[in-house]
């Protein structure tokens, strides 16, 4: 089994936060080997990104209320078995800290019967409407960290 980290985590920082969604392949998802294209993977991993920002209010709305806009910079994935029609699958994204103005995401999709079948990961940067690289993060989610790195966030 997979065991590379794709984050490393340092003495002191606090433990990453997790938020799961279901998903099912849809017919309009497949490719014409029956399984869902490469490029609909995406999709999952943006519910459980969505699904994390709601849960902990660190969503694409806050950020664009502070004009702040979170592209991703690098997106890897590893396919270890396909996604089959109609079959539900767990979606797992895991935030790791970082002290910079970044989101570091990790994402985990699992079969019913719980077994990893694909692993993934996404930076996202930070940058102002202009599309200038923002070098200090903006205060909610400053303001957000600091109760994370107290642990009063879970």
């Amino acid at each position: 089994m997979l065991t590379k980290e794709f984050f490393k985590t340092k003495p002191g920082d606090p433990k990453p936060l997790t938020c799961e969604v279901k998903r099912k392949v849809r017919f309009d998802e497949l490719d014409p080997l029956n399984v869902m294209w490469h490029g609909n993977y995406a999709s999952f991993f943006e519910d459980a990104r969505v699904a994390m920002g709601i849960k902990y209010g660190i969503g694409y709305t806050e950020f664009a209320d502070s004009g702040i806009i979170i592209p991703i910079k690098r997106f890897f994935i590893d396919y270890i078995a396909p996604l089959e029609f109609n079959k539900e699958y767990t979606v797992k994204a895991i935030l790791h800290w970082n002290e910079a103005p970044r989101l570091d995401f990790e994402y985990e999709i699992y079969s019913s019967d719980n077994k990893l079948v694909t692993r993934a990961y996404t930076i996202q940067m930070m940058t102002d409407k202009d599309k200038n690289l923002v070098l200090v993060k903006p205060k909610f989610y400053e303001e957000f960290c600091k109760k994370w790195q107290q642990g009063l966030i879970k």
